[in-house]
């Protein structure tokens, strides 16, 4: 990652969802059958009433008979993307949500706890007619944020376990398990990491290099840390900065280990507390739309500047894995507001056309070293060429992409 440097909340409003059936408001269309769709949330179930519906207005109506706070989510096809959701639905109550769904492939998913990757996740069918988006600006924008806000809540509520069990491991010694872990625990911070970011010390605090750490004099933690602690340094190795990177290093004994560990935990769990809060939500209503392309903007910035040279992950060599998760973040932010700026006239619909192709190339490009799925190669698979590759890819994909902010607010 990049020298830390204080961030306003518009670029920290990076990430996010494509709402490829919610962007603005559309036609209203009838749903289908006789109202609204049931739910019931239980403790390890999520049943509905049915598994298809008709483009236009839906409702879910969902009772929460599971014994802890739910949730209630409407996924795009990808099952990352957050269409729709209902939080805070208490023990024995229940709410309602309604959205506009275009025709596609969806799922649904209850979150017993709000936190983790939810429960009884199943696929969910929209079929009949695209709808035509009509209404004000104004409508489009508010609809944008909020998405974006769930799905930023999504993922650190998927963050907090996944950082219980990977320090879990790492505390007790199970140091093949935490090796294991500690790429895909990343990914769920990645996609969001300019959040952390805008919030002071935060981000250092979580995910800071040494060479960051050390050339700003402050205490190093969080996952690279620990990261050390895993893929200890050979007694010749050198760190990013080309200095000996075993020179003073001890590992971390079981108490270093266990206050470590904790501190992570502690320092997440701030971040989830943030992004369910108040502030939050009105932080991101003030910034707007353009926060949202501008954090787009921001992901790709930090692929090419940590990520694609292999400084990020310098011990465990699990660099493609950021470099994965931050251009799916950044994605998801344009997707988010490629409709809107496909409205503003034919030279928006080229650029969004060519940001498009950008990531669709750049994604193929990636594609030939693994998957967050089912695992990338070590970075130092790389040759020079690969890494040129990539870096062009990236680099044509910056160009029309710094374009969008100004696109959309024109």
């Amino acid at each position: 990652m990049t020298p830390f440097r204080p961030r306003a909340l518009a670029a920290a409003a990076g990430i996010s969802l494509a709402a490829l059936a919610l962007t603005g408001c559309v036609a209203k269309a009838d749903a289908t059958g006789a109202g609204a769709l049931s739910v019931t949330g239980t403790d390890d179930a999520c049943t509905v009433s049915g598994d298809s519906a008709t483009s236009g207005t839906l409702t879910f109506s969902i009772k929460n008979d599971s014994s802890k706070v739910n949730e209630f989510y409407l996924l795009a096809d990808d099952g990352l993307r957050i269409v729709g959701e209902v939080e805070n639905i208490a023990p024995g109550s229940s709410r309602t949500l309604t959205v506009q769904a275009q025709p596609g492939s969806y799922f649904t998913v209850c979150k017993p706890g709000m936190i983790g990757d939810g429960v009884g996740k199943t696929a969910f069918t929209v079929s009949g007619e695209k709808i035509a988006a009509t209404g004000d600006d104004a409508e489009q924008m508010k609809k944008a944020v909020d998405l974006y806000a769930a799905f930023v809540k999504d993922q650190v509520s998927q963050l907090v376990p996944a950082v219980n069990e990977f320090v879990t491991a790492y505390e007790s010694g199970d140091d093949e398990k935490a090796r294991s872990l500690f790429a895909s625990t990343r990914v769920f911070y990645e996609r969001i990491e300019p959040v952390a970011e805008a919030l002071g010390t935060l981000d250092p605090r979580i995910d800071y290099r040494e060479v960051d750490a050390v050339a700003e004099g402050l205490d190093w933690t969080g996952f690279h840390r620990i990261e050390k602690d895993l893929w200890p340094p050979a007694k010749d190795a050198l760190n990013s900065d080309g200095e000996n990177a075993s020179k003073d290093w001890t590992p971390s004994t079981p108490e270093e280990r266990k206050a470590f560990g904790a501190k992570l935990i502690a320092d997440v769990q701030e971040l989830y507390d943030h992004v369910h809060s108040d502030e939050f939500a009105a932080g991101l209503e003030e910034q707007g739309i353009g926060s949202i392309s501008n954090g787009a903007i921001g992901l790709l910035d930090e692929v090419a500047k940590g990520k694609i040279t292999g400084e990020e992950d310098w011990w465990s060599h699990t660099d493609l894995y950021d470099f994965a998760a931050n251009v799916e973040g950044s994605k998801m932010a344009f997707s988010l507001v490629q409709d809107y700026a496909d409205s503003k006239g034919a030279d928006a619909k080229k650029l969004v056309s060519e940001i498009s192709t950008g990531y669709a190339n750049l994604e193929k490009a990636l594609a030939n070293y693994g998957s967050l799925d089912k695992g990338f190669v070590s970075y130092t698979e790389l040759t020079d060429a690969d890494r040129k590759t990539l870096t062009e890819e990236v680099n044509a994909l910056a160009e029309p992409l710094s374009k969008l902010t100004s696109t959309i607010l024109e």
